[in-house]
């Protein structure tokens, strides 16, 4: 008999009877749930809960928290009180950071007007994504905690104002692992020369195994490193390097089982492999024609960034990628400093530049989606760490707003053409109980097929879920 630890010996044998309770924990349910293709490959599709709606989602993060008072939520109230000191009776129960009072109130030089059978108010800054109010479902009761951007923000992704906690991508990658093996099952797109706000920490993994995490791609033509294959290296010689490296990794891998980075970079050795072909032709766009590049905008430098990475969504989502989180990208203000949709001045400049840069391919992403089949069962969230206030301490911009602001999702499965729950007058805070990330995440998960209460990890003896202490499905937002 081989000299093996007590903990390497059942792990060997099926991680003894602890992984046997954990196996029954996974998607699909039964003791064996945890197949051995799972165990050898962690991202093996798995079964959902139920039958799902969705079988991917697009995940519309705007960085820096646009002002949806300023394009989705109609308040004639705070347009006729605009100048005026904040009403005593819309403030009370809340805390505000501001030292000297919180602003006067604040009303943009915005028009409005109602759109489709729904009769969704948009204001002039959206006039593509309005073409397609009857597609969206609203939520117009959004709630979260903090009031910075690196705290909600990461709440927004993970689900709590701490870092460690997976991203709800690498929960999705868990629980669904990937339908495509020669992709990533979860990536994150950007736009600008740096990374957003966060970082690497809001697609992380946190606990879960590292093969979960999001894979990024960067801005431009050449979005993965080093991915091309390597001109001296015959891909026969390239295959035999992988091989040898990968019995050394197990070797490796078989002493410590508890190293998921070693486990992690084993596998992304082989995916990476298989991607030299097959990744370059996921984000190429060269062979899309001159209609669909119009659609999404890409013939305008205004809106060319953005546009691309959500024509490479499509072509992901097309391919059977579970999770791709878009990330906006900053604009350039007058001065050349570039800057997120963070309006707390100068608003009216801010947001133009930025629905100048969205609003297009958004709609354009909406209605590719619908003329191909797929926003069905591709879930489109449109969303951000935070709102913004009534007021603003400048005079011409808005403050961060966690209690009441407006997200939205379209397709797989959401209900089309509905709104659900509203702020009060003037567009402050969430009128009744209010929707929380928490509830949105677990919404998210119902959609496609996910039992949130029982997208379980055990971690030091406690069954960890994606939604942390509370959420339920808001019910009404599902078809």
């Amino acid at each position: 008999m081989t000299n093996q630890s007590r903990r390497q010996m059942l792990f060997r044998t099926g991680f003894g009877l602890g992984g046997l309770t954990l196996s029954s924990m996974m998607p699909g349910g039964g003791i064996f749930a945890a197949s051995a293709a799972s165990l050898v490959d962690p991202l093996a599709p798995k079964d959902p809960h139920f039958a799902a709606k969705a079988k991917s989602v697009i995940w519309l993060h705007m960085d820096g928290a646009p002002s949806t008072l300023d394009l989705f939520d109609y308040k004639p109230e705070l347009i006729r009180l605009a100048g005026q000191e904040v009403p005593a009776s819309f403030l009370q129960g809340i805390k505000t950071s501001t030292q000297g009072g919180v602003g006067k109130l604040y009303a943009s030089n915005r028009s409005w007007k109602q759109y489709g059978q729904s009769g969704a108010w948009f204001s002039d800054l959206l006039p593509n994504i309005a073409q397609h109010a009857d597609k969206i479902a609203f939520i117009k009761n959004s709630k979260t905690v903090g009031a910075t951007h690196d705290i909600s923000i990461l709440k927004l992704n993970t689900g709590d104002v701490q870092p460690g906690r997976p991203s709800l991508g690498a929960w999705v990658a868990y629980a669904l692992g990937a339908a495509n093996p020669d992709l990533p099952g979860y990536v994150v797109l950007y736009d600008g020369n740096r990374e957003p706000t966060g970082g690497s920490v809001n697609w992380s993994s946190g606990f879960l195994p590292a093969v979960y995490q999001g894979t990024a791609f960067r801005p431009g033509d050449s979005p993965i490193i080093d991915l091309e294959h390597p001109e001296l290296v015959s891909d026969p010689q390239q295959r035999e390097e992988l091989n040898l490296l990968k019995a050394l990794n197990d070797h490796r891998s078989a002493l410590r089982p508890e190293d998921t980075e070693l486990q992690a970079r084993a596998r992304s050795y082989e995916l990476a492999y298989r991607m030299e072909k097959s990744a370059p032709e996921a984000i190429d766009l060269a062979k899309e024609n001159d209609a669909t590049k119009e659609l999404y905008g890409l013939n305008d430098n205004a809106t060319k960034g953005y546009g691309t990475n959500l024509l490479r969504a499509r072509r992901l989502v097309e391919r059977g990628v579970r999770f791709i989180q878009v990330v906006s990208g900053p604009v350039a203000d007058t001065g050349g400093v570039d800057r997120n949709w963070d309006a707390h001045s100068a608003l009216e400049k801010n947001h133009g530049a930025h629905t100048r840069k969205v609003d297009k391919p958004i709609a354009g992403l909406l209605q590719d989606l619908k003329d191909r089949g797929l926003l069905d069962t591709t879930l489109v969230v449109w969303t951000s760490e935070f709102g913004r206030t009534s007021y603003g301490q400048s005079g011409d911009g808005r403050d961060h707003n966690p209690w009441g602001y407006t997200q939205w999702l379209a397709g797989g499965g959401s209900k089309a053409g509905y709104t659900h729950g509203a702020t009060d007058e003037i567009g402050l805070r969430s009128i009744g109980t209010g929707v929380d990330t928490y509830d949105l995440h677990a919404t998210v998960l119902n959609l496609l097929g996910l039992d949130h209460l029982k997208v379980t990890y055990l971690r030091g003896g406690r069954r960890e879920r994606p939604t942390v202490v509370y959420g339920d499905v808001v019910r009404e937002l599902i078809a």
